[in-house]
């Protein structure tokens, strides 16, 4: 027998370099590198000089730790943004920042203290405020690399700092603004307050947890009253804050409330107390609960309504103690009193409830400010002085001091260390919070902004005129409230997604005022002059323009008691006028950045063109608690100084939680580290991960799921590849027009230009779990299991010049200008690689989306004749399981007369198809021989090992003398 030749050296194979093993780990930094040595960023900047502006403004991380996996989610988001943009042509920089005052570097300073036993209270001020700076510094440092790494393109050399002094004047700018417009005021009101931290703090600045409190009944003897049936009763209060007692000042009841005057009747439990004394108020629908928390039946014996109780007087139960303790305690109508739980009679202590304070201060009960900022009451107080601290269990046990005192005066009805709720606490120490009455700076919500005015009757927006209410087009109009004009922001800001707008929107139309104050040494301080005469502050603007002077040549550390003459000038005299020692709500700072960043010309590729009006910002991106923190704070102060918001939209993201949906603590060992990641699979496995996932819900992330992740990006990996290998050697005269290919390029580059319209939709969506599922789709289903996969026969063993496989070569380098670029946001390091495998130079990264040809082509078709082929290829199968057939080119297919007109062998990859009267596919094995070198059975093959006469003439050619 004749040894068949082997025809390998004649078919035309793809030819690359670029591996398919990626080696991502050792691969990028050297990118990431070069990058950095050409300036990529500047000439990004320097490329869209000129066009449209897309500014994302930053939020500001604080610089107290290593990149977490929120840290790498969020600045991926952000970079896929400014990169897609950045693609459609838009002129968008990027300016990283970090905020860096504040508690959170203040306490992890302070636990460096702790650790070497140094109190921060013996250290001078700005000794301690140069290591928080110090210690904010380095950890910006450290930040800064770890972001880099993920491959973020931004202006990392001179990124915006908070504690920057120019930043720092400039937020001290923004408060006076706020001070010039009346839009201060210092009152005492219940805030959160840490005693641990010894601050107040932001609803931002808290967390919820689940606890176990001390949960008392306390008994109230009624001295007076003008109802005969409550005289000589006592009334109950229930609470969970037995330290609150001590503060106790009134009581409140329900005006619509049924109250029952009831008595002890036999006991309940196993118990052996003996019934308390005397005849009970309480609601008549809380009998029963009250009586399971007291241990005997409770029997009620007359009813009366809650009006009736207007005018009765009670004494607390401590009342011996005189002073203090033996001023009456009178009953006052509260409409927040409700019958859910407790006893339906509410224990007023002003200092310590914002309903308390409210409802005293109306009737002209004042707070009394008994517990000091470490929790401790204040050493002149007539009971429990000096003793605390108020968080402590121990101390609002069933056994501690309170529940004892009260037990021994008689007035403790029951006590259990049982009630479980949620409670706040400080997200930086974990310790609980209180509600505390100190006095505060406060921005009222609710006070008109005489500096704001309507620009017109019909526009929801606000202009700052500097002054006065001036008249607009359609007459005077009353100036808005911070309140309004914030609600008019929102209702004019784009939400993505858009359940955003009505969370914010419920936060700000139900926020307290806005507490600025901080007692704490680092951060901007509140650089107000009082008169300590009038209790007025100092309005001039000639000491705020000292003042703003001062802090942008030295920063913080100008606002002293030293520099106060100097800050007041010869006009006033420092004895008549106290300086503020708080410093500024670290909320207030952020808030301000878009100030400082965006307006200041520190960084000139952000300026608006002269002239322009309205939000500087075209985005704000951050996690979904943000609504409450940097979206409300930056919302309010814009609103406050411009009338108007800082931003156009805003785009919030979810949690990462761990693969079994649990949120990630290191207590429980379920993080996921983005730093391990990328040492182990890369930077582009994370921005794959990041940009694959629904990130405007909670998402999930673990090895499984990364692994999974690290698969697609193979597939798509795969793509490039074979992009690169079967353009080998193309030339542009090889090149073909769309009107000269066959219908299946012409179909393909039909789906590219849908591709195309899905992929600009979601940009302008901002919906990048679309953009890349509908890009892998592409390439994994349309390329490579359809597509590549037909072609191949005519990519390997077609003549160079055929035009079928210079239509389809033709294809491929459209297919590989548009996907290098459609991926070159999503898999930064990777597009790099790959383009320049193809094109050595330029970055990819300076590249605009692609323009796709036009091409027709019946859809509807080409989807019938591809569900087709996936009956066909399911039909094969057995046979090539039982080794009937080695592959479908040896199978004959016989399809229903129905299927739409093509070339049905090439397109199914089969010897040959016949058209049949039957519904479904038949498949038999091909008695034709297969030709040596495209191994396609033909009639024309006379035996197997024998070429075609298309691979005939094509072997002649290519051996041909040259």
């Amino acid at each position: 027998m004749t040894e068949k030749r082997d025809y390998r050296s004649t078919v035309f194979l793809p030819k690359t370099d670029f591996p398919m093993k990626a080696g991502l780990p050792q691969k990028e930094p050297g990118i990431l590198a070069r990058w950095q040595a050409e300036g990529i960023y500047r000439k990004t900047r320097d490329a869209r000089v000129g066009r449209e502006q897309f500014i994302l403004h930053d939020g500001p991380p604080y610089a107290n730790g290593d990149m977490h996996i929120g840290h790498a989610l969020n600045h991926i988001l952000k970079d896929m943004v400014v990169r897609t943009q950045t693609l459609l042509g838009k002129d968008a920089p990027y300016v990283p920042g970090w905020d860096c005052h504040g508690l959170p570097i203040e306490w992890k300073v302070e636990e460096e203290y702790r650790k070497k036993k140094k109190n921060k209270d013996e250290v001078p001020a700005e000794e301690f405020r140069a290591e928080c700076r110090a210690y904010a510094q380095n950890w910006v440092n450290v930040q800064r690399e770890q972001l880099k790494r993920l491959g973020i393109n931004g202006d990392w050399d001179n990124p915006y700092l908070t504690m920057d002094f120019q930043a720092e004047a400039t937020i001290v700018g923004e408060l006076l603004k706020f001070a010039q417009n009346g839009m201060l005021y210092r009152g005492a009101k219940p805030v959160m307050w840490s005693p641990v931290e010894k601050t107040a703090l932001a609803e931002a600045e808290v967390e919820y947890e689940d606890i176990t409190s001390t949960q008392i009944d306390v008994a109230f003897e009624i001295v007076d009253s003008r109802c005969t049936a409550v005289r000589g009763a006592r009334a109950v209060i229930w609470t969970t804050t037995p330290w609150t007692i001590p503060v106790n000042q009134a009581l409140a009841y329900g005006p619509e409330v049924e109250y029952a005057v009831c008595r002890f009747g036999d006991r309940m439990g196993d118990h052996d107390r003996p019934a308390p004394e005397g005849s009970v108020l309480i609601a008549a629908g809380l009998v029963e609960q009250f009586a399971a928390r007291v241990g005997f039946r409770v029997i009620p014996m007359q009813i009366i309504k809650g009006s009736d109780l207007a005018g009765t007087i009670a004494r607390h139960p401590m009342h011996a103690l005189g002073g203090f303790f033996a001023e009456p305690r009178p009953f006052l109508p509260g409409d927040f009193v409700t019958t859910e739980s407790g006893t339906g009679l509410v224990h007023m202590a002003p200092d310590h409830g914002e309903d308390d304070f409210d409802l005293c201060k109306a009737n002209g009960i004042g707070p009394k400010f008994a517990v000091e900022a470490d929790g401790k009451y204040r050493e002149d107080w007539p009971w429990l002085a000096g003793q605390g601290s108020v968080i402590n269990p121990k101390f609002n046990a069933p056994d501690g001091p309170i529940c004892s005192d009260l037990r021994e005066a008689g007035g403790l009805l029951a006590a259990s260390a049982d009630y479980k709720h949620s409670y706040p606490h400080s997200w930086r120490s974990k310790a609980k919070v209180i509600y505390r009455c100190t006095p505060q700076w406060f921005v009222p919500m609710d006070k008109a902004m005489t500096h704001i005015s309507p620009k017109s009757a019909s526009e929801n927006s606000w202009e700052a005129e500097g002054g006065a209410i001036n008249p607009s087009e359609e007459g005077e109009f009353a100036s808005p409230t911070l309140r309004a004009a914030a609600l008019a922001a929102i209702a004019e800001t784009r939400f993505v997604p858009d359940k955003g707008r009505n969370r914010i929107g419920a936060m700000v139309e139900g926020r307290p005022d806005w507490v600025l104050s901080r007692q704490r040494a680092w951060g901007v301080p509140i650089t107000l002059f009082v008169d300590r005469k009038t209790g007025e502050y100092l309005v001039d603007e000639a000491v705020n323009e000292r003042i703003i002077n001062a802090v942008r040549a030295h920063g913080v550390d100008a606002w002293s008691d030293e520099a106060a003459q100097d800050l007041l000038g010869p006009d006033y005299d420092a004895e008549d006028y106290e300086r503020v020692a708080d410093i500024l709500d670290v909320w207030f700072d952020s808030g301000s950045t878009h100030a400082f960043v965006l307006e200041s010309g520190r960084w000139p590729d952000l300026l608006r063109p002269e002239g322009y009006t309205g939000p500087k910002a075209d985005l704000y991106l951050e996690g979904s608690d943000q609504h409450r923190g940097w979206f409300q704070s930056s919302l309010l102060e814009s609103c406050a100084t411009r009338g108007h918001a800082p931003y156009k939209a805003v785009l919030t993201h979810g949690f990462t939680m761990d693969a079994k949906g649990f949120k990630m603590s290191k207590s429980l060992g379920n993080t996921i580290s983005p730093l391990k990641v990328m040492e182990t699979n890369g930077a582009d496995i994370i921005r794959l991960w990041a940009l694959s996932v629904d990130f405007t819900e909670d998402h999930r992330i673990g090895d499984e799921i990364l692994k999974g992740v690290a698969d697609q990006y193979r597939k798509l990996r795969n793509t490039l590849r074979y992009l690169l290998g079967a353009l080998d050697g193309f030339e542009e005269a090889e090149r073909i027009g769309v009107a000269e290919m066959p219908e299946l390029e012409r179909y393909v580059l039909a789906l590219l230009g849908k591709l195309d319209a899905t992929l600009r939709e979601a940009v302008e969506a901002f919906d990048f779990n679309t953009y890349v599922r509908a890009l892998l789709d592409f390439c994994n289903e349309d390329l490579s299991a359809f597509f590549f996969d037909i072609r191949k026969d005519c990519l390997y063993c077609d003549a160079h010049d055929d035009p079928k496989r210079r239509a389809y070569r033709t294809v491929l380098d459209t297919l590989f200008h548009a996907l290098i670029r459609y991926a070159a946001p999503v898999i930064v390091f990777t597009a790099e690689e790959t383009w320049q495998s193809r094109y050595p130079g330029e970055s990819v990264h300076l590249l605009e989306w692609p323009e796709v040809p036009a091409a027709e082509a019946d859809i509807d078709k080409w989807q019938e004749l591809r569900s087709l082929r996936a009956a066909v290829t399911e039909a094969i199968e057995p046979l090539r399981r039982e080794k009937i057939v080695g592959s479908s080119l040896a199978a004959e297919v016989t399809v229903p007369d129905t299927a739409p007109e093509a070339d049905l062998a090439e397109l199914f990859i089969t010897a040959k198809v016949t058209r049949g009267q039957g519904e479904g596919v038949s498949v038999t094995p091909s008695h034709d021989h297969k030709c040596g070198r495209c191994w396609r059975h033909l009639p024309e093959v006379t035996e197997d090992g024998d070429l075609c006469a298309r691979c005939d003439d094509v072997v002649g050619e290519v051996e041909a003398p040259a």
